[in-house]
């Protein structure tokens, strides 16, 4: 399954980056580092009409469940505006916002 379409699914930059954000913010872990780059691969894919990322790297590299939530936000922009809002939403909720070890660390040695 190609994903060169996304790009296209969004209401408006609104809607995608706050989509983005849920990725960003509640998804790439930067303890698991493999799978944070894939998340963040396909938050560029967001964005872009050329292929950033395929499913079946994506499928190999993402975990359950954020792989789930990943097929379910792909269905939600090929289908509608009101789904990926629903989607957005419900992983605000189901996501807790991660700390970013990475930069807090480089903060902490340049004080």
């Amino acid at each position: 399954m190609t994903l060169t379409d996304l790009s296209n699914g969004f209401r408006d930059d609104d809607q995608r980056r706050r989509v983005q954000a849920v990725i960003h913010d509640r998804l790439a872990d930067d303890r698991e580092p493999q799978e944070c780059r894939y998340l963040m691969r396909f938050w560029w894919q967001l964005c872009m009409s050329y292929q950033e990322v395929p499913m079946k790297e994506l499928s190999l590299n993402v975990r359950e469940p954020k792989l789930a939530v990943l097929e379910w936000l792909i269905s939600a922009i090929r289908t509608s505006h009101d789904e990926i809002d629903e989607w957005a939403a419900t992983m605000q909720e189901a996501f807790p916002v991660i700390q970013d070890r990475g930069f807090r660390a480089a903060s902490e040695s340049n004080s």
